[in-house]
């Protein structure tokens, strides 16, 4: 397998399973994808924005589920063609890696190498947020693009956000690595990266490994429990500096077995 066949070939977490014809009708281009997706899906953190009761999440909306299972839930509230948007309230609820997983999914299925990418992006509020979007290969140029399918018209007008979703500028999402690298060299405060308010080089921490996880074909690892760690092992030691400075310079490299300190 090369490197590009790589990022074409289902996993157990992209496989669309029974919507694998459905979506081979789909058009190849990455926005068009991402359109479709915004029909099918909700963040669980935006609910209120489209009028929608926060109290009522259903219990696949925190979990990063399959994207076979994921479409299964979708299909179960509304049975009518994936390629048509349901209403908001018959949508299926996840989180920003649901959307990235799916357009992932779509590509693939497409032919397009893609692969979902842990990271932080700097346009839903001032500071750095943990984020999950989609890096697929263009090609006429064979570089590698960033696409946020969860970036739809209420977060346009909500976040003044102008670029192209399908295409984004590399200084609007930082890879987890080059956070970690950029906060390192002293370049930018740790302090700026997180989620809500965890905060630091911790939390780079989990997400350079989350990243170094999904660049080996794991979408969801242990590193996901991060909330499970006590605030007495949220730091980061001096030895442990090399290697994870060495993990943000090459995060494809061979899967490190490290377990979170929390659970070994």
């Amino acid at each position: 397998m090369t490197s590009l066949d790589r990022w074409t070939a289902h996993t157990l977490m992209s496989d669309p399973g029974q919507q694998a014809e459905a979506i081979a009708a789909f058009p190849d281009e990455a926005g068009h994808l991402a359109g479709i997706i915004q029909g099918l899906l909700m963040h669980s953190s935006w609910l209120a924005e489209y009028g929608l009761d926060t109290s009522k999440l259903r219990p696949a909306a925190r979990q990063t589920l399959p994207i076979a299972e994921r479409l299964a839930d979708i299909m179960q509230l509304d049975d009518r063609p994936l390629a048509q948007a349901r209403p908001a309230d018959r949508r299926s609820v996840g989180t920003c890696r649901d959307f990235a997983l799916m357009l992932c999914a779509f590509l693939r299925s497409k032919g397009v190498p893609a692969r979902v990418r842990c990271g932080f992006a700097s346009y839903f509020s001032a500071a750095w947020e943990d984020h999950w979007i989609c890096e697929y290969q263009n090609a006429g140029t064979g570089e590698w693009r960033l696409a946020d399918a969860q970036i739809d018209a209420m977060l346009r007008r909500r976040n003044h956000i102008a670029f192209d979703a399908a295409d984004m500028p590399r200084n609007v999402f930082l890879m987890a690595g080059e956070a970690w690298l950029k906060c390192r060299r002293g370049e930018a405060e740790p302090e700026s990266f997180g989620h809500e308010s965890t905060t630091g080089l911790w939390f780079l921490k989990i997400n350079l490994l989350r990243d170094h996880h999904v660049l080996n074909d794991r979408v969801t690892s242990e590193w996901d429990r991060w909330r499970e760690a006590p605030q007495a092992s949220r730091q980061v030691s001096q030895d442990e500096l090399a290697w994870l400075d060495d993990l943000a310079a090459r995060p494809d490299q061979p899967l490190v077995a490290h377990r979170p300190d929390w659970l070994v």
